[in-house]
């Protein structure tokens, strides 16, 4: 057994409070929270059953993903149209120049705050 799975490996919870499985090794039954959502599941409010780890040999560290009980998650809420309707609005938002104030069609970035056409604007003034 190598040292990263030896680490890893607790399925008792001895070492970590809850069981602790190496990466692509957690028994069936036990789903991640994309793993539920793939299946139109959601934790539901049920504690944490298990967890994952997975140990990172260059940096170090060690990644963990909770696991949930399959058999105890509830069907995801279905959407509304007030939902609908105020994830349409944070979009718009985000697509929207606050400089220009026009809805530029993408995500204008938050390192710089503004659509391209003004960025090319503003160097344009400074040159």
């Amino acid at each position: 057994m190598s040292g990263a799975f030896g680490k890893c490996f607790d399925p008792t919870g001895a070492r970590y409070g809850i069981p602790t499985y190496p990466w692509r090794l957690a028994p069936d039954g036990l789903a991640t929270r994309r793993q539920l959502r793939e299946r139109g599941l959601r934790p539901g409010g049920q504690p944490i059953a298990a967890q994952i780890m997975r140990v990172n040999r260059r940096a170090g560290g060690e990644r963990v993903s909770y696991l949930y009980r399959v058999d105890r998650a509830k069907p995801v809420r279905p959407m509304t149209s007030r939902k609908w309707g105020a994830l349409a609005l944070a979009m718009l938002a985000r697509r929207t120049c606050p400089r220009c104030r026009l809805d530029v069609g993408y995500c204008i970035p938050r390192s710089r705050g503004m659509c391209g056409m003004c960025i090319a604007t503003e160097e344009q003034r400074t040159t």
